[in-house]
């Protein structure tokens, strides 16, 4: 099996690609099995989130074409994608896999949505049955990893996510949040982040809308918000000072028509939207209006930026620790890996030891149940006493990633080779001499309209 990761995600392509190929909540099963279908494909899953689409797959051949796979089921041209989408193989993709969990590869190092984000994603997969052992034992080891990191580091000390960076930039817009009334377009958890972090900055007023009225109730209460009806969000919209929008919406609800609309009624008095939606909630062409000021989840980056300088050494603490955490799964691994070569030599020994009873049946002659119980207890203690010292030997050799001491123990034991891909690691779980994927430098597309 060939252990792969393709994507794309916030440093490698531009939010316009993003939504190009976002998967919504609703999809995700039905696109989940698609992929599953495809040939070459043994077990699969997908997380898709503002910031990332990734393929997270077993394969059977290395000839899954999972590149294509995007392309077609999204209409994407193969262009278009190209020089955005990466590729992970087997150690580099477990490494990877790991980081994505702890929050490392987030554009807001120590954010704690990701790790419940990829926890749901895999749970669809299970629900639709495309993930096995391999990924099962993956994934469970990097759920643990990522727990550890916010345990024992102080990455995850401050609660920081897309929605609190968002908030921080809306108060240095406005200078202050103090009176101000908010309009929370959907009510999903990115929504829910907002406003918490809206009341603390003292925001007056708070309305809430969402297609099901019953989630606007649940999430308008403890804020002691306003529930707006969908169908009323574009005359509601004009009492707000801040829009926050994040909803499932395969294409913008808000268009500079609204945008004029909007100022006309405020006396072109200013507002501020912020869209952590992906595909996005506002057209970027509203920037252009006097008085509109938009900004899309990439923007968000430069506020991200200063987090990531304060977090410097809990990151570097929590890199240290996620190291560990993959060259232990790996130990574990080749520990697994030799279990083929333990078996065989057992059954060498224990194939021996029936031919020796045998051998001596007639020198026996006639034992009772009780004597027969007490040469196989004899013969049988022999052996495992005797396959101790190779097995410990074996186990070791594996751990230790030493190639060479396991090819020939099961020389010397006539055992079956042990092929391991991860035996050419090195203690922090790259190949040895190789360029880790995140040093490789990716050409970023700019994004230009924007305010």
């Amino acid at each position: 099996m060939t252990l792969a990761v393709l994507g794309v995600n916030h440093k490698t392509a531009p939010i316009e690609l993003r939504e190009r190929i976002a998967i919504s909540r609703e999809q995700l099963p039905e696109v989940t099995s698609a992929l599953a279908a495809m040939p070459g494909v043994a077990e699969c899953m997908i997380v898709s989130t503002c910031n990332r689409v990734e393929l997270i797959t077993s394969l059977d051949g290395k000839d899954a074409d999972l590149s294509g796979f995007l392309c077609r089921q999204f209409g994407v041209e193969a262009g278009v994608l190209a020089g955005h989408v990466y590729e992970h193989r087997d150690q580099f993709a477990i490494r990877h896999l790991f980081r994505v969990a702890a929050s490392l590869d987030s554009m807001v190092v120590g954010e704690s949505q990701i790790l419940g984000q990829v926890k749901e994603a895999f749970s669809v997969a299970r629900s639709a049955g495309t993930v096995g052992g391999q990924l099962e034992h993956l994934l469970q080891s990097a759920f643990s990893a990522a727990k550890k990191v916010r345990t024992e580091t102080e990455i995850g000390s401050s609660s920081v996510s897309i929605a609190s960076v968002a908030v921080e930039m809306a108060r240095k817009i406005f200078g202050s949040l103090h009176g101000r009334t908010v309009f929370l377009v959907g009510a999903g958890k990115m929504s829910e982040l907002a406003a918490r972090h809206l009341v603390q900055q003292g925001a007056g007023k708070i309305l809430v809308t969402n297609r099901t009225l019953e989630r606007a109730r649940h999430m308008a209460e403890p804020f002691t918000g306003r529930v707006i009806p969908f169908e009323q969000i574009y005359e509601a919209a004009a009492e707000a000072d801040i829009i926050v929008t994040s909803t499932g919406a395969p294409h913008h609800i808000f268009n500079p028509e609204h945008g004029k609309t909007f100022l006309h009624k405020r006396r072109n008095r200013p507002m501020f939207f912020i869209d952590i939606a992906v595909p996005r909630d506002v057209d970027p062409a509203m920037s252009k209006l006097e008085g509109l000021f938009v900004y899309d989840i990439d923007d968000l980056q430069q506020v991200a930026a200063a987090h990531m300088a304060e977090r410097s050494r809990s990151a570097a603490d929590a890199e240290t620790l996620i190291a560990a955490e993959v060259e232990r799964f790996h130990q574990r691994q080749r520990t697994v890996n030799a279990a083929p070569a333990i078996v065989a030599l057992q059954k060498q020994a224990e194939e021996l030891r029936q031919a020796e009873l045998r051998r001596m049946q007639a020198r026996l002659g006639s034992l009772t149940p009780e004597q027969l119980e007490a040469v196989e207890a004899l013969t049988r203690g022999l052996v495992n006493k005797f396959l101790h010292p190779p097995m410990l030997a074996l186990k070791q050799a594996a751990r230790e990633n030493n190639a060479a001491r396991m090819e020939a123990l099961c020389e010397t034991y006539s055992l079956p080779a042990i092929p391991d891909p991860l035996l050419d690691m090195d203690a922090a779980g790259k190949p040895a001499g190789a360029v880790p994927p995140e040093e490789i430098p990716v050409k970023q597309a700019s994004v230009a309209g924007r305010r």
